[in-house]
């Protein structure tokens, strides 16, 4: 989920989850060969990669403060009731990261049926439908105003196997840039505690 939800069929933003990616893969190849980057015959100008960029900042803005906010405040540890530390963590994360990808699901060990995790569980239910949805909605109509550019010998082909490995890698840099320290304190101490 942390992925965008971009893997394994994510819930409703996951086709447009991946499509945005890609176009953060196409931006990015454009820049290392010096052109214009196009996707599909249309240019992808200022104004489309701002909005891009907001759709990528829109989880981990969503999910890490709030998270953050959890572990600082005495509701929020409250709501840890079996396990504290790394673990204790990783069950706010995952609690905050499902309410924004889907339905919302948690750990056992923590209790979410308070009013601090009611309301912080569903702002990021709100973040994770309109805040993503909008976005794209906004990017979909800038680019669909925009005539189709015919393709030449400087276009990036987007059936290859270039491009599968660009978007690939795209999704992993984007989310591990994101998340590598929320998950180096969490899961991935919690894995060497248990050697």
């Amino acid at each position: 989920m942390l992925l965008g939800e971009v893997v394994f069929g994510g819930l409703g933003s996951g086709l447009y989850g991946l499509v945005l990616t890609a176009l953060v893969g196409v931006f990015v190849a454009g820049l290392m060969i010096g052109r214009t980057p196009e996707y599909l015959g249309k240019k992808l100008t200022v104004a489309e990669m701002k909005l891009v960029g907001l759709y990528a900042i829109v989880a981990p803005l969503t999910i890490l403060p709030l998270t953050a906010l959890a572990v600082v405040t005495e509701a929020g540890v409250a709501g840890l009731t079996t396990n504290k530390g790394p673990h204790g963590l990783s069950e706010i994360l995952v609690a905050y990261t499902t309410s924004l990808a889907n339905n919302g699901q948690s750990f056992a060990g923590l209790d979410a049926s308070t009013a601090f995790y009611n309301i912080t569980t569903a702002l990021a239910m709100v973040a994770g439908r309109f805040g993503l949805s909008i976005t794209a909605l906004a990017l979909a109509g800038r680019v669909a105003e925009q005539p189709r550019k015919a393709l030449t010998d400087g276009s990036l082909p987007t059936d290859t196997v270039l491009f599968g490995g660009l978007v690939i890698a795209t999704v992993v840099v984007v989310s591990a840039l994101s998340y590598i320290p929320i998950l180096a304190l969490g899961p991935v101490v919690e894995h060497f505690m248990l050697r």
